[in-house]
């Protein structure tokens, strides 16, 4: 039973990957790509400063891209060399508390349409981060996302 009181720090994601705003581009690429990550907590100091997502990774690289421009990769590779994250991440973010209640982060996820939230402590330091898929995964179980063997054949 989904119980909507519960603080988000029961449900969240403890440790968290981060970038600092003084990273380059090119390394939140590698980030994003070795850990397979869709969010990244941009954190100087123990304190979040931005977020940025694989959609601004993207939208950095997507031009030379998708015009096919000659050494396309050789371009966006140069381009990401030369961004700082600070040039890129959204700021200032959204931020909840972890004695937010679960009802809260759902009410935030569906007003906003944010796909990831980072959850601090009282005094700002970067606690963890929580998804919507966590909410799913509290709310349903991880048995819940599974489909029996019968299911699947009959699906596909």
């Amino acid at each position: 039973m989904f119980d909507k009181h519960i603080e988000v720090r029961e449900i969240m994601t403890r440790k968290v990957i981060t970038v600092s705003s003084d990273q380059t581009m090119d390394q939140a690429a590698e980030v994003f790509e070795s850990r397979d990550l869709h969010h990244i907590p941009v954190v100087d100091d123990g304190k979040v400063v931005g977020m940025l997502s694989t959609t601004d990774l993207h939208k950095v690289t997507h031009h030379f891209t998708l015009f096919k421009v000659h050494n396309s990769d050789v371009v966006n590779q140069s381009v990401l060399r030369s961004l700082l994250t600070r040039e890129v991440m959204t700021s200032p973010v959204a931020t909840i508390q972890t004695s937010c209640s679960l009802e809260t982060v759902a009410s935030i996820f569906r007003e906003n349409l944010f796909h990831a939230l980072p959850v601090i402590e009282s005094n700002g330091d970067l606690a963890g981060i929580v998804t919507p898929f966590d909410l799913m995964n509290y709310a349903y179980g991880p048995d819940e996302f599974e489909l029996t063997e019968s299911h699947h054949k009959k699906m596909v």
